[in-house]
């Protein structure tokens, strides 16, 4: 079989493949056309997010088997086309939790306890104690949206603070140990620290607005390591404002492009994202949630055991 890599990933992911018995070509610099009218000659293809996988790229995929995103979600790919053709499709959201749940609480650690201020301000030579006075994490109630791989390494870090974790799924059972599954309407009821990690579908796209933000009882922190386009930034903007939301951690935004290798989608940056820039009650990085050293090595295992496990040569 053979496999086109458009994307650079950790060397073991084409050098098992080949051990394997795999065929391996890479082209990283092509563009999306480029690629359509050589795909014909592959039975696989792998990716994080260079291009969108379409129906024209697929219908030039004549022979394709399978397509594997090194990454967690498969937003990029028309998944219902791609299944009509019977092309399997991999992802591998387990490779990269782990990174993701260390993130997210480092960022809310950092966010309580004012680290990135404080840092600032010593470095400007200023020593202001009680106005960088924290916040502890015990006793607090965090409330996670989306339960699936990322949301369940989030609560497992979260058991060794002693404090209440619950989360809310569109899908049932999923509760366990490290979490309580509630209804939405308990999550906002009870809910200190929301932390987002859902994939990017039609449901979560803009889900945290002005009506939703205004939905909890209590004003909360916001932490956001899964898709940005799940915020709507000047609704963010207005609840920091008014203080409905206490502060928030942002590993995404709203502006990024698809290919999550850039930041704006237009030439000029956006209004709301330069208010949000002054607030220093915000964490913001760039999609680096999920991008350890660790984790570059556990996705590329995990994709390489995923094909070889589906196809043996």
């Amino acid at each position: 079989m053979k496999v086109l890599h458009l994307d650079n990933n950790h060397p073991l992911l084409i050098q098992q493949l080949k051990e394997a018995g795999f065929e391996n070509d890479e082209n990283y610099s092509s563009s999306k056309e480029e690629v359509e009218n050589i795909i014909s000659e592959y039975h696989g293809i792998v990716i994080r997010s260079r291009f969108n996988i379409d129906k024209q790229f697929l219908d030039a995929a004549s022979q394709l088997k399978f397509i594997a995103r090194v990454g967690a979600g498969l937003e990029s790919i028309d998944i219902p086309y791609a299944e009509s053709k019977e092309v399997k499709l991999f992802s591998a959201p387990e490779g990269n939790r782990n990174a993701v749940g260390e993130h997210a609480i480092g960022m809310l650690l950092s966010l309580f306890n004012k680290l990135n201020k404080a840092n600032a301000e010593v470095h400007e030579g200023l020593w202001n104690r009680e106005a960088n006075r924290g916040i502890e994490l015990e006793g607090k109630t965090v409330g996670i949206i989306g339960y699936g791989n990322m949301g369940n390494a989030f609560s497992k870090i979260l058991k060794g603070f002693d404090c209440k974790v619950i989360c809310y799924d569109i899908k049932s059972d999923l509760g366990n140990d490290n979490a309580t599954q509630v209804s939405l309407e308990e999550l906002q009821k009870e809910t200190d620290v929301l932390s987002l990690h859902t994939p990017w579908t039609p449901l979560t796209n803009k889900m945290i607005n002005t009506e939703f933000i205004s939905g909890f009882k209590k004003p909360f922190w916001l932490l956001n390591t899964a898709r940005g386009k799940s915020v709507v930034t000047s609704d963010l903007v207005e609840a920091l404002k008014n203080g409905k939301i206490l502060g928030a951690g942002l590993d995404v935004l709203e502006y990024e492009k698809s290919s999550f290798e850039t930041l704006f989608s237009e030439s000029e940056m956006p209004a709301a994202l330069m208010e949000l820039l002054n607030f220093d009650n915000v964490l913001i990085s760039p999609h680096i949630a999920g991008w350890t050293i660790e984790s570059k090595i556990k996705l590329a295992q995990t994709i390489v055991d995923k094909i070889t496990k589906n196809f043996k040569i």
